[in-house]
């Protein structure tokens, strides 16, 4: 199952290939900002993450919504952060 997570950016990488840290739940994983980029995107905001690629931009108060629902779910939410442990964009 792949579902959007959301994941705080914690620092930028390479503006070139619009690579990002973000922080989802603990793990950090380099994702690619390109789709929210025309958004405007600082360290600290919220993005709805699938696949290794910022899909949105969202608040904060969406985030806690999101991970608190996520969390609901329980073993489909465990699986998915495994996956983004296992995952690497580099």
């Amino acid at each position: 199952m792949c579902l959007g997570i959301p994941g705080r950016i914690v620092e930028f990488l390479d503006p070139t290939r619009h690579l990002a840290k973000a922080d989802v739940s603990g793990v950090k994983r380099t994702i690619n900002v390109g789709l929210v980029l025309p958004d405007g995107l600082e360290v600290g905001d919220w993005v709805l993450i699938h696949v290794g690629f910022g899909m949105s931009k969202i608040d904060e108060a969406e985030a806690e919504r999101t991970i608190r629902y996520l969390t609901e779910l329980g073993e489909a939410y465990e699986q998915e952060l495994d996956e983004i442990a296992e995952s690497r964009i580099e």
